[in-house]
């Protein structure tokens, strides 16, 4: 029987934004389908197994709670978190998670270090915050787009290198940084999202996704999902798609 292994990272710390949702979700969805599910965590100072997992969660976090995450991820995880990338396992990072991904964080005078997963840099922006639903397109697999429907409040403004893929295009809301219609990023199966309110629950096709890219399967049984496709239709509504 297959088996889907999630290790959340710093779920005491970075949890603000109803992350364990996320979580509960991919429970549910696995039980269902008779797919059974674990979850480990790896907090401060804990070593990471980078073949402990198939999916690898971060969530976001309050200031003083990213800056101490990301210390400890760029001294202790960052070589685990690149190896289990390597072997494809999934990532999937949220908000504040997300903009640890890349290669750093401005925040003020301080300038916190990321995992250098993917190509791209976050300023803490003096302007005012990037709040509001959100919808955006995206193309997991070739050909087949689809949109990821969320809430996004964050006051970085994320830049991709050119040698970073955003993870869809902007429908409405804000996005990466307000101003070059990306949102998220994607490398394989790394995946930073500003999307949260929480991002699964409102989008369990994505989900599923995710079960199927962490465990190397095809698509997945189908679900009676109606009320799942209620959150989502109330959730693209709600950001006017």
């Amino acid at each position: 029987m297959a088996e889907l292994r999630v290790c959340a990272l710093y779920p005491d710390l970075m949890n603000i934004y109803a992350d364990r949702g996320n979580l509960l979700l991919l429970e549910r969805r696995c039980q269902w389908r008779a797919i059974d599910f674990s979850v480990t965590s790896s907090g401060l100072g804990e070593r990471l197994d980078p073949d402990g997992a198939d999916l690898y969660y971060i969530g976001g976090g309050q200031d003083r709670d990213q800056q101490l995450c990301a210390l400890d991820l760029a001294e202790v995880k960052r070589d685990a978190l690149h190896a289990a990338a390597d072997r494809g396992a999934v990532i999937l990072a949220v908000c504040g998670g997300y903009q640890l991904l890349g290669h750093s964080y401005q925040l003020g005078d301080e300038t916190l270090p990321g995992t250098g997963l993917v190509d791209l840099v976050t300023v803490r922006s003096d302007e005012a915050r990037l709040i509001g639903n959100v919808a955006i397109e995206v193309e997991l697999d070739p050909g087949v787009r689809r949109v990821l429907a969320g809430f996004e409040n964050h006051g970085g403004r994320t830049h991709l290198g050119p040698n970073a893929t955003p993870l869809g295009r902007v429908l409405k809301g804000y996005g990466n940084n307000g101003v070059d219609g990306h949102e998220g990023v994607r490398r394989g199966n790394v995946i930073g999202t500003y999307l949260h309110g929480p991002l699964l629950p409102k989008n369990a096709w994505f989900a599923d996704w995710l079960i199927e890219a962490a465990l190397g399967l095809g698509e997945l049984d189908p679900l009676d999902d109606r009320l799942e496709a209620d959150a989502h239709a109330d959730a693209r509504r709600a950001a006017g798609v």
